[in-house]
């Protein structure tokens, strides 16, 4: 059975193909595009995750590119703009819960590729490493 990783329950996702397996980095984050939007993907000891890139505070595309680390008992990301951090499994600002950012849920084929269930495609459908 191929792993399937968390991520909000969504109506009919588009599974779109984002990245393999082997092109994460352990405990950092990397971005792709998909189905026109940026998406954050990391590599934790306690799975994969799937977030938005986008920092919800600055508006900048970097949540890739913020330190994973542990807050809790949470796995988190913190922006590396204003330091807040992130829940991996549910998107949630650990300094303010009234702000999030979506998280997407994956799974991953027999050969390693990773897929995202994204909403259906409106815009032109590219994916690639950012």
């Amino acid at each position: 059975m191929n792993p399937v990783y968390p991520g909000p329950a969504t109506v009919a996702p588009a599974w779109q193909p984002i990245c393999h397996i082997d092109d994460l980095i352990p405990d950092a984050g990397i971005a792709v595009r998909a189905h026109g939007r940026q998406i954050a993907i990391f590599q934790t000891e306690t799975g994969i995750f799937a977030l938005d890139n986008l920092d919800p505070f600055s508006q900048a595309a970097v949540l890739s590119r913020g330190i994973v680390g542990d807050l809790k008992g949470r796995a988190v990301v913190a922006s590396p703009m204003y330091k807040q951090h992130f829940c991996l499994r549910t998107g949630q600002c650990i300094e303010d819960d009234t702000v999030s950012v979506q998280c997407w849920p994956l799974r991953q084929d027999d050969d390693g590729m990773l897929s995202a269930g994204l909403p259906q495609a409106t815009e032109v459908d590219d994916h690639a490493c950012i």
